[in-house]
């Protein structure tokens, strides 16, 4: 299996939401040409989710998610496509 840094650090940074899953997926692959995707910035899919949304609309969980990534966007991470679930 190849390491993906870019994949790695969004792990890594996602862990402070202490998620019960976590699928990152890179499918900057599917983006080639697109303008975001000139300077080598990634287009990621990630599904997460934490005890730690409970009690959020879904846009205050995806605002915690975008927050905890700031730093990454609009590089080394161009694209994020963010599925937020709450344990059952």
């Amino acid at each position: 299996m190849t390491s993906n840094p870019r994949a790695d650090l969004l792990k890594e940074r996602l862990q402070q939401l202490d998620p019960l899953e976590l699928i990152i997926e890179d499918e900057s692959h599917l983006h080639a040409g697109h303008a975001g995707s000139r300077n080598g910035a990634s287009h990621f899919r990630v599904t997460i989710c934490s005890e730690q949304f409970r009690g959020l609309t879904r846009v205050a969980q995806q605002r915690l998610v975008f927050d905890t990534l700031n730093d990454l966007l609009p590089y080394p991470i161009h694209a994020l496509a963010l599925i937020t679930k709450i344990p059952s």
